[in-house]
């Protein structure tokens, strides 16, 4: 076995999104190869209603999946195909946009105005691109928890634990999604398959991830004082951490415990052709794309 070694840690920054929701974006947009196959994450955590209430009204996709992931507060969608929903807490949506598809997602707080949840980005390789749109709509109830002796809880939203499986199933990046808390103090490892890229989120507590046999905190570089300095400090709210090759993820939670998102999937290794809510291979197929949305010819009709 061996441990994987923390490549980067990320601080989410804070991004305008929609008609002006206020969110934290740890990646996307830019170095489509830095977490392949994933090409976005955003964190759109808010218990401001007036930051969120005005949603991501009608917008296309194209070429890829997404993966919204709700924990407080709920999200109303629609589409251009008929298909209506609210994702509650807990709830996970998993939509395959290939070839095309128009949707809304507004956000409404819970009883204490927060909207809590995650936004994943996933590519489709070129077979897939064009493939019919379809969603997998998952409620809380569906996806199991595993509780290990140690008090370690695993939610499995997508893929395979220990032989406990996600309700999720079908996708192309083959990916684990899990949602795990990790108790005050306690070290654990987590196997991650050697041919997938991994990265985990942190949005609660902290921790440090481990790629030797101590425990240490990740390189990070702060402004102190004016300058530009590399310190080692532990993952906290709103870090990612990108991890290189190995077959072990390690964790070691701080005094509060840690919470966090630990994410994997096979890398497609395809030129990437991004615009905006499009993705596809080559600028001739993104140019199509945008002609065919001014045209009304986007949305295709299944053979």
């Amino acid at each position: 076995m061996s441990i994987r070694p923390v490549s980067r840690l990320i601080d989410a920054k804070p991004t305008l999104e929609g008609a002006g929701v206020k969110l934290h974006r740890a990646f996307g947009f830019s170095e489509p190869e830095l977490a392949d196959p994933f090409l976005l994450f955003d964190d759109f955590r808010n218990e401001t209603p007036q930051d969120y209430l005005a949603g991501f009204p009608w917008h296309p996709h194209r070429g890829i999946e997404t993966i919204t992931y709700v924990l407080a507060g709920t999200v109303e969608h629609g589409d251009s195909l008929g298909n209506r929903g609210v994702l509650a807490a807990g709830d996970v949506q998993w939509m395959t946009a290939g070839s095309g598809i128009m949707h809304q997602e507004m956000p409404q707080g819970d009883a204490d105005g927060r909207m809590h949840g995650f936004q994943l980005w996933a590519n489709l390789p070129r077979e897939l691109k064009m493939t019919d749109p379809r969603y997998q709509d998952i409620k809380s109830a569906e996806i199991p928890v595993l509780v290990e002796d140690d008090g370690t809880a695993i939610r499995v939203v997508v893929g395979d634990y220990k032989g406990v499986k996600g309700p999720v199933d079908g996708v192309a990046a083959e990916p684990n999604y899990f949602d795990i808390s990790v108790p005050p103090g306690k070290r654990k490892t987590f196997r991650v398959d050697t041919h997938r890229r991994a990265f985990a989120y942190v949005f609660e507590g902290s921790g440090r991830f481990r790629d030797s046999s101590e425990p240490f905190g990740v390189l990070h570089e702060k402004e102190v004082g004016g300058e530009e300095v590399v310190i080692r400090e532990k993952a906290g709210n709103r870090s990612m951490v990108l991890f290189g090759a190995g077959d072990e993820v390690a964790v070691e939670a701080g005094e509060e415990g840690m919470r966090f998102l630990l994410v994997s999937g096979a890398p497609i290794q395809e030129p990437v052709a991004w615009h905006g809510p499009i993705v596809m291979n080559t600028r001739d197929e993104l140019v199509q794309a945008f002609n065919e949305l001014r045209s009304g010819d986007f949305i295709k009709k299944s053979a």
